[in-house]
């Protein structure tokens, strides 16, 4: 899989080098409830075809009506950018499909210029973290390399987005549990890579869209170069192979590092750390462990869920209120049995 803004951008260059008119929006403010983060995009062409999303699909149809040949004679040909808004009124909202409240505006770029488009889709292709700022009177793009993701700014003047490669995951154990997780994180966009060199768990695998590693944790980890957009999650069950991958990871510019276990074996852990790593209650912060949000999961697929959603609150930094890790949530669990109605 790739990223959503590499496909719309990829499908906008291929149009462009076809001879199509095409206009790219992109999401850069919103108010209130949108469907649509700011920095989503799509590209449309004169004929209608669109690909990526700005809203739940009716702002889209609204595009396609105003700037295409779909529903008539018209077609995309406005030279300069454009800023519009949708959901100002109670009305607007009702009618475009957006929640209460809810208001974004988009700019759009008529007919972006080839050659910093081809250039961006290159660097993308490539793995780059690219920086696109586009200045909004004249529609002139500038592209840079950046180390770090950035949110999106808009002032008005300019609209600055860092696009780049997709975000990572690498599993340790390739069990059921990891089979659920992979395939959420590949329906949310993330490279998977699943890590296990013991010989029972080898050809067992039943996801596809999955890059599959038989090295050792600590060499994988290393091999996976990890970066700001990487996540590294130890559900093998075996300390021998958790721990390797876990000391490796805890030092690594990884935004997420997790690992599954009891809260009885998760104190172990960390006590080993200490005790026989080097490691300190500091550098021990980093480690999500027990992983995973309490949602009192039983099942591998209910689990799956509880570590999907921790990982892409921290992905989207988002502080998780006290109370709703594993460990915190367990101990504030009460037994059935001494609940009153």
């Amino acid at each position: 899989m790739e990223t959503v803004d590499v496909r719309v951008l990829r499908e906008a260059r291929s149009w462009h080098a076809e001879g199509h008119r095409l206009l790219l929006a992109t999401v850069v403010k919103t108010w209130g409830s949108s469907p649509r983060p700011v920095g989503s995009m799509m590209a449309l062409r004169e004929d209608g075809r669109c690909v990526g999303s700005v809203s739940g699909g009716c702002i889209e149809d609204d595009l396609v009506h105003r700037y295409t040949r779909a529903y008539g004679d018209g077609a995309i040909a406005q030279s300069s950018p454009e800023l519009v808004r949708y959901g100002v009124t109670a009305d607007e909202a009702h009618r475009f499909g957006l929640p209460c409240g809810g208001t974004l505006e988009l700019l759009l770029e008529f007919q972006p210029d080839f050659e910093p488009l081809d250039a961006l889709v290159r660097q993308l292709e490539s793995g780059h973290l690219v920086q696109r700022t586009v200045d909004v009177a004249t529609g002139a793009v500038t592209l840079a390399p950046t180390a770090q993701p950035e949110a999106v700014q808009f002032d008005g003047v300019t609209l600055s987005c860092t696009l780049g490669p997709q975000y990572r995951m690498l599993l340790i154990g390739a069990g059921v549990l990891a089979e659920y997780l992979a395939t959420m994180a590949l329906f949310n966009d993330f490279s998977v890579t699943v890590c296990d060199p013991r010989v029972e768990h080898q050809g067992s695998w039943s996801v596809s869209g999955v890059h599959i590693t038989r090295e050792m944790p600590d060499d994988a980890v290393l091999a996976f170069v990890p970066d700001a957009r990487t996540c590294i999650v130890a559900l093998s069950h075996d300390p021998k192979l958790d721990d390797l991958a876990l000391l490796e990871a805890l030092h690594s510019p990884a935004f997420y590092v997790g690992a599954i276990g009891s809260r009885r074996n998760t104190s172990s852990r960390r006590e080993r750390f200490i005790e026989h790593f080097g490691e300190t209650t500091q550098s021990l912060e980093r480690l999500h462990a027990p992983v995973g949000v309490y949602i009192g999961s039983r099942t591998p697929a209910e689990i799956a869920v509880s570590i999907m959603a921790e990982i892409i609150a921290v992905k989207n930094g988002v502080v998780l209120p006290a109370g709703v890790s594993v460990e915190q949530g367990t101990e504030l669990r009460r037994p059935a049995h001494t609940l009153k109605m």
